[in-house]
């Protein structure tokens, strides 16, 4: 995204904060919790760093950002997908199922794009804009894919979860069954993470406002140069 502004007074909210040290000039760092310690209308630029999907109440997560905005700030949010890790857990489930006869739960549900970008209208965001940018990483395989997740903080935290230990041979097949299907060009496997980036602004009288309608000087038909056919009544 190319926003052509400069800011001066960003915060970054993240599980990591370090990890954005010097990378946004003289940017406020805070790490992940449920109240945020911004103060008010202070900060032209939050980001807000591949959190949501953890939290407790996202659309409050949401609020504290546009609370923190300046008039025309902008909030700049990253997050976790529905369609992230979608390979690991059709194969987990595939597995589970063939060796135990049940399922249980093992990756929270994630957000979709359309749930996301309705957030940003409930938290009072102007000029909403939500869109995906999936990411595929190639791993040497499962048991690295997971060692990854387990060192980024992102194992099992379902309280649903099954608290007994999964059976060797369900990993075992899942295995598997993750090299066979989905295989990358280097022999390793594939593993997608949904990216959903969210863009809004603290609204500000200087902003575009959409015409009101019927106020239009051109006809649609003409910029498309198709005839225009009349519905009947």
């Amino acid at each position: 995204m190319m926003v052509n502004k400069s800011f001066s007074s960003a915060a970054v909210v993240a599980a990591f904060p370090d990890l954005w040290r010097g990378q946004v000039d003289g940017a406020h760092l805070m790490e992940e919790q449920e109240t945020l310690p911004l103060d008010q209308a202070k900060h032209d630029l939050v980001i807000h760093s591949l959190g949501l999907h953890w939290a407790n109440d996202p659309v409050g997560q949401l609020i504290q950002c546009r609370r923190a905005l300046t008039a025309d700030g902008l909030l700049l949010a990253v997050a976790l997908g529905g369609q992230t890790l979608h390979e690991l857990r059709a194969c987990l489930a595939e597995a589970e199922v063939a060796e135990t006869g049940g399922l249980s739960p093992r990756v929270a549900p994630m957000a979709e794009v359309r749930d996301l970008g309705a957030l940003l209208q409930r938290a009072g965001l102007a000029l909403p804009v939500a869109d995906t940018v999936p990411l595929r990483v190639q791993y040497k395989s499962i048991w690295h894919l997971m060692r990854d997740l387990r060192a980024m903080g992102e194992a099992n935290a379902l309280n649903a979860r099954n608290k007994a230990a999964t059976r060797p041979g369900v990993l075992k097949r899942a295995a598997d069954i993750y090299a066979a299907s989905f295989p990358s060009d280097d022999g390793g496997v594939i593993a997608t993470f949904e990216l959903i980036v969210l863009t809004g602004w603290a609204p500000d009288k200087s902003q575009q406002k959409p015409l009101r309608p019927g106020s239009a000087q051109a006809r649609l038909a003409d910029a498309l140069n198709t005839d225009e056919t009349s519905l009947p009544d």
